[in-house]
């Protein structure tokens, strides 16, 4: 008689470790479509604990190809600690609405334009689809996630903003930035914010970042604002942008009726993006 529990030795840990190299494959291709991703994104992605991941990361790592970093990982060959800060939380937050924010962004953007990106997160995903798309471009920009992004592309000049650097935004700033973005005029500013009341302005939290905001904003011919839904209403430590001075705000399509609607009172274009069911 045939002993089916010996049988089985042979194959069930092949099975098993093909089930896992599928997996870390789909844990690559994610790596290269994003650049980085948090553990507990990943498991939502795979239907996995974020022990799993982690297992999973701990491999492609020992192999070369991924990088751990602080809560998550980030594709191989990419630099060193580029995400390895406070602001790897705020990439992964709220991403779909950012990337339709940002696709939507790019219907104001036109060949041979001067633009100032800041480091906000949206922003990082505008440069990512300008790196793809955008031809003969000029970019501000004082952040340095924001020059790696767009430092992919050959049609894109990118002038970098220096100054005393900030680990938790990747941004450079103090006096020296000020000084540096007050020789700048661009076509278009396009900025993110952490709060956004319509009917008064942007707020920040961040002290260290908001003048060299303020000052593009005076040198600007336009002003784009990209904010989700989640920002509305909500005020932080300081008032950065005053209403008058956005012309345009690139919003989701999550954001109420109440608020579009009193922008566009206010004689703002507003631009509104489709975002894709979860």
């Amino acid at each position: 008689m045939i002993d089916i529990a010996e049988g089985l030795k042979g194959w069930v840990p092949t099975v098993t470790m093909r089930v896992i190299d599928e997996r870390q494959q789909r844990i690559v291709e994610e790596l290269q479509r994003c650049g980085a991703c948090t553990y507990h994104e990943l498991a939502a992605l795979l239907g996995v604990s974020t022990m799993t991941v982690r297992r999973d990361v701990d491999r492609l790592a020992e192999a070369g190809e991924a990088i751990k970093t602080l809560g998550g990982v980030q594709k191989a060959h990419a630099p060193l600690n580029l995400y390895e800060s406070p602001i790897l939380s705020r990439l992964s937050d709220r991403r779909q609405e950012k990337r339709a924010i940002a696709r939507k962004a790019m219907e104001l953007v036109a060949p041979g334009q001067t633009l100032f990106l800041d480091g906000g997160t949206t922003c990082v995903e505008l440069a990512r689809a300008l790196a793809s798309e955008g031809q003969g471009l000029v970019v501000i920009t004082n952040s340095a996630l924001v020059c790696m992004e767009l430092g992919r592309s050959r049609h894109i000049v990118t002038h970098g903003i220096g100054g005393q650097f900030d680990s938790d935004s990747l941004s450079f700033v103090g006096p020296a930035s000020e000084e540096w973005a007050g020789g700048f005029f661009v076509d278009l500013a396009m900025v993110s914010t952490k709060g956004f009341v319509p009917a008064e302005g942007t707020f920040e939290s961040s002290v260290s970042n908001l003048r060299v905001k303020r000052i593009v904003a005076e040198h600007a011919t336009r002003l784009a604002l990209l904010v989700d839904h989640s920002k509305f209403g909500q005020r932080a430590l300081c008032k950065v942008l005053d209403r008058s001075q956005i012309g345009t705000v690139v919003t989701d399509d999550r954001t109420g009726e109440d608020d579009l609607a009193a922008l566009r009172r206010d004689g703002k274009q507003v631009l509104v993006a489709a975002v894709a069911e979860r």
